[in-house]
């Protein structure tokens, strides 16, 4: 879509007002709003912003930035009130001087598909973010009290959390993602809703588009929406697996299918596993990037602990899903360590930067693990398979990041740094903190 179709899409959709959103570091969903008269202006000569007060921007010596709208971005927001309907677009963001600015993670995603695409090369990814509903007068409080009690693909031909379901799926339609399934996930309260996949930078735009579309039609009914990883101790937590794969630009061929292989993967492919398990510990610091993130990641819940890669072995952190003869494009590898509350632009970033430097250094991938359950084999099993392990905590990630140059490179130095100082502080705050736990086990034994 070129600005004059936006405009006239716009008139058609009797829009009111236009939403100008982005990112700061952390993944929060910035908007810039504007009534529709000024969107011709706006495509034009962009829209002025004050970036001193965003997480991982400017200084305030230095805080204009100037949002500029990506057209292809448009979708009206299925919740706004017909009367003051109201549309939105993703924007990305330059300097007084008219440079991409260095520390827009939705720009730093595009530096890297750019570099794959000067080699004839798109990555396509098909995110799976899982979320848990619950009840609206104990969803903001400490102990959240799920929705339903259905598990894992549970049916019922009319409950709350079907009608919920399918009111989401509709909402989320209607904003232009191709929903292809939606279904109930092995926690009580926790669901997912699968979308066709798409080139990385459309997947990411995506995942925001589904968070806040999740979250604004959840509150329709009364409900707290959580992408939380671990909102409720004992239970599966929430992940955002990720179909990844590499295609040809001009012929549309799938770059990891190989018909002679026995996994029916090209060496490329090989390679692209290779790069991410040998950088896995730091791409953990982006793709699992909360204090709860680590909540999730430990044995017992499917949720992958160790490094390695496998066909259908859902204990490995790379999973090759079974190949269905015909079916050559559906080739991909499944990345199941991020969770849904890691910022997509930067996370698709450094997941990518890992897969090239395996690429581009030849690297071998590992044996593979099938047929072998991770969980029941004790540390010297895993030892002598080779087998490592992920960050224990968002500490540990981060000082594997912190000494990882491929993914700094990746991100770049401002971004980088953006991103250390917040998260380095959200560690400090949680390990100042003293926790109901702690009060439970020490107060009167100690």
């Amino acid at each position: 879509m070129d600005p004059k179709d936006l405009v006239k899409k716009v008139k058609e959709d009797k829009v009111k007002f236009i939403s100008l959103q982005f990112t700061d570091v952390m993944g929060a969903v910035k908007s810039v709003d504007m009534p529709v008269r000024h969107l011709e202006d706006v495509l034009k000569d962009g829209a002025w912003f004050d970036g001193s007060s965003v997480e991982g921007f400017a200084r305030i010596q230095e805080s204009d930035m100037r949002l500029i709208i990506d057209p292809d971005t448009y979708a009206v927001l299925p919740w706004s009130a017909e009367d003051s309907k109201r549309a939105r677009v993703f924007c990305d963001i330059y300097t007084p001087g008219g440079e991409p600015f260095e520390g827009d993670p939705r720009g730093a995603l595009k530096r890297i598909l750019k570099k794959i695409a000067d080699r004839g090369w798109m990555l396509n990814i098909g995110p799976e973010p899982e979320f848990f509903l619950f009840k609206g007068e104990n969803g903001q409080g400490v102990h959240p009290v799920p929705h339903d009690t259905g598990g894992y693909f549970d049916f019922s031909s009319f409950d709350e959390a079907v009608v919920v379901r399918t009111a989401l799926m509709e909402a989320l339609d209607a904003m232009g993602l191709d929903v292809e399934v939606g279904h109930h996930e092995v926690a009580l309260g926790q669901h997912e809703i699968d979308f066709r996949f798409a080139d990385a930078l459309k997947a990411a735009d995506n995942v925001l588009t589904l968070k806040y579309t999740v979250k604004a039609i959840a509150a329709q009914h009364g409900l707290t929406a959580s992408f939380m990883p671990k909102p409720v101790y004992g239970i599966n937590g929430s992940g955002m697996h990720c179909h990844q794969s590499l295609f040809d630009i001009k012929t549309g061929a799938n770059l990891f299918f190989d018909k002679s292989d026995a996994a029916h993967l090209s060496p490329l492919a090989y390679s692209f596993i290779a790069g991410q398990l040998e950088h896995a510990r730091a791409l953990a610091g982006v793709v699992a990037p909360t204090v709860n993130s680590y909540k999730r990641l430990v044995p017992g819940y499917e949720a992958p602990v160790y490094i390695g890669w496998a066909q259908q072995n859902r204990s490995a952190l790379i999973r090759i899903p079974r190949y269905t003869e015909g079916r050559d494009k559906a080739v991909r590898a499944e990345l199941r360590f991020p969770d849904p509350s890691c910022n997509p632009y930067l996370a698709f970033t450094v997941m990518l930067a890992a897969a090239l430097d395996g690429i581009d250094r030849n690297l071998t991938a590992p044996k593979p693990l099938n047929n072998i359950n991770l969980y029941h084999l004790n540390k010297e099993e895993r030892t002598n398979l080779g087998v490592t392990e992920l960050p224990g905590s968002l500490a540990e990630s981060l000082a594997e990041l912190e000494k990882n140059e491929v993914l700094k490179s990746a991100l770049g130095t401002y971004l980088f740094e953006a991103y250390m100082r917040a998260k380095l502080e959200e560690w400090d705050e949680f390990r100042l903190r003293v926790t109901d736990y702690e009060i439970t086990k020490y107060l009167e034994t100690a």
